[in-house]
């Protein structure tokens, strides 16, 4: 039930908000020109790699220097991709990742491997269901980037305090994966952006 409403929710989606995709897309090529998407390998459902899709918000090559966002003004965040990660917009082309069974609406989000390579065996069990768009660890942790800032050692802060504290909240949709949870999640995210 819950794949038949990813891919109906994610499918009237991608069609809905197709004209402000492209009104993004327009807006991210003007204010700094380069790809309008950022692809970026992420460990999915059975500790498999897939390439998570994003609006592109920083600069080019901005990833090589850090894989962590580090306060609302990261100098690498271009002008449109501020609002676009306050807002979440930049996480709209992941309905496509959605469609194709790479993700669900509702699941533990996708870490990149260098990350996932430092979980136990018991954290490890985040990996047993496809990832998702949001979930109680996205909803909980929505100013990440703002904790981060105030930290002495972002990356250090980011692997021993915000990892397994989203493990911890991942693991309350893991172990009651129902329809109801998943509509509560959803509704409590929008809640959280609208905010």
């Amino acid at each position: 039930m819950i794949r038949l409403c990813d891919i109906v929710f994610s499918f009237i989606g991608l069609v809905v908000l197709a004209p402000l995709c492209l009104i993004i897309g327009l807006w991210i090529v003007i204010d700094d020109p380069g790809p309008v998407f950022y692809r970026q390998l992420r460990v999915g459902k059975n500790g498999k790699d897939f390439g998570l899709l994003k609006f592109r918000s920083m600069r080019i090559g901005a990833d090589k220097m850090s894989l962590i966002t580090i306060g609302e003004r990261d100098a690498r965040i271009t002008n449109a991709g501020y609002y676009l990660r306050k807002y979440k917009l930049d996480e709209l082309p992941q309905l496509w990742n959605v469609l194709i069974g790479d993700m669900s609406l509702v699941g533990p989000r996708p870490e990149v491997r260098r990350y996932v390579d430092l979980y136990t065996p018991e954290q490890r069990k985040v990996l047993s269901v496809r990832p998702g768009i949001t979930d109680y660890a996205s909803i909980e942790y929505i100013d990440e980037n703002s904790i981060l800032a105030k930290a002495e050692d972002p990356d250090k802060t980011y692997i021993e305090q915000i990892i397994p504290a989203k493990i911890e909240l991942n693991m309350r949709y893991i172990n009651n994966q129902t329809i109801g949870e998943y509509f509560t999640i959803i509704f409590h995210t929008f809640a959280k952006i609208i905010r």
